[in-house]
């Protein structure tokens, strides 16, 4: 069952089978009682799982591997994570999707452990006639404090050689992932390097399409592109490897995989997991948060710029709930 809200024509459209339909109309035309009033969430405390040094030295290490021909691009992540007795996601949830409306917002409830997200990012989507399509961003700056600060910015990303390469290597990538399943010479890059503004960043976008070659073929169209090449870099193969010995083994978790839906009539819409915060209810009653941050490392990155980056990508889901990036902080330096 799928409750659909349409923010802007203002309607809610229920999917469900015909036994629930009836019960699911009664049940919204009732009216609210007991409705709780959310108690004022106490901002936790974050810790950064790499020092800004630490993340720097792994910068320049991922750019050895692509001296060394080993990779051409590195999706570099870190992570923040803190520990609170007394925490509400859906309340978090709510606050960071005011604070940063996304295309892509989402709160999961799974058992002990409960997602808020606000991910701009499609990873990939089928439509009911059999189109694949996929928009991978790769490309970051803040919002300026001014208007003529702002445009700045975003005339910066629009025309930076180096966020443009980062971005068509993925691209290129992504050609590939949706060709496998397609009617050849049906895949094509309908938009490059397009920049979309977001409450507290700049994007730079770009969306790949191919015709599906059969319906059948779906679920492995899905698969074939997965994990998201925009969370790992390219190759897929010999970077996940070279990841996995920067990240020093960490397991990411549902962060920079995809959440999305499969349809009743053959489609499906997926959206990488950035921009979110994990959050597991310990046996303890306490809960552990978690929120994966990260960029693409290519030859020309600046290790100053990539921290920064790292930064501005928090800002979203942290300033919604009233903390901040830590300033101290650190576990694995080397």
């Amino acid at each position: 069952m799928v409750l659909v809200i349409d923010h802007r024509a203002g309607n809610l459209s229920v999917h469900a089978q015909a036994e629930y339909a009836h019960w699911v109309g009664q049940a919204l035309r009732a009216p609210l009682t007991g409705r709780r009033q959310a108690a004022q969430l106490v901002p936790p405390v974050f810790t950064c799982t790499d020092t800004e040094e630490g993340y720097k030295r792994k910068i320049a290490r991922a750019q050895h591997e692509i001296y060394e021909g080993n990779t051409y691009e590195v999706c570099l992540t870190t992570v923040l994570e803190a520990r609170t007795q007394t925490f509400d996601p859906f309340q978090a949830y709510c606050l960071m999707r005011v604070a940063s409306p996304a295309p892509f917002a989402h709160y999961l409830k799974l058992g002990s452990t409960e997602v808020a997200s606000i991910s701009p990012e499609r990873f990939v989507s089928l439509s009911a006639s059999g189109l694949l399509r996929a928009e991978p961003i790769k490309g970051t700056r803040p919002r300026g404090a001014t208007a003529s600060a702002d445009q700045a910015l975003k005339d910066d990303l629009a025309t930076s050689a180096k966020d443009r390469a980062e971005n068509i290597m993925i691209v290129d990538l992504l050609r590939n992932d949706l060709s496998h399943h397609a009617h050849p010479g049906s895949v094509r890059v309908t938009r490059l390097c397009a920049i979309e503004s977001y409450a507290t960043v700049h994007q730079m976008v770009s969306t790949i399409d191919a015709q599906l070659r059969d319906r059948a073929l779906s679920a492995q169209a899905l698969h074939e592109a997965f994990p998201p090449g925009s969370m790992t870099g390219a190759p897929k193969l010999s970077t996940m490897n070279i990841l996995d010995e920067l990240e020093d083994s960490r397991a990411r978790g549902l962060y920079s995989g995809a959440v999305g839906y499969l349809g009743v009539d053959g489609s499906a819409d997926f959206s990488v997991v950035i921009r979110t915060l994990v959050c597991d209810r310990l046996v303890d009653g306490s809960w552990a948060l978690s929120l994966g941050l990260g960029g693409a490392i290519t030859a020309d990155s600046n290790p100053q710029d990539e921290w920064d980056e790292v930064i501005t990508k928090s800002v979203g889901v942290l300033s919604a709930i009233g903390s901040s990036f830590p300033v101290h902080t650190g576990v694995n330096a080397k």
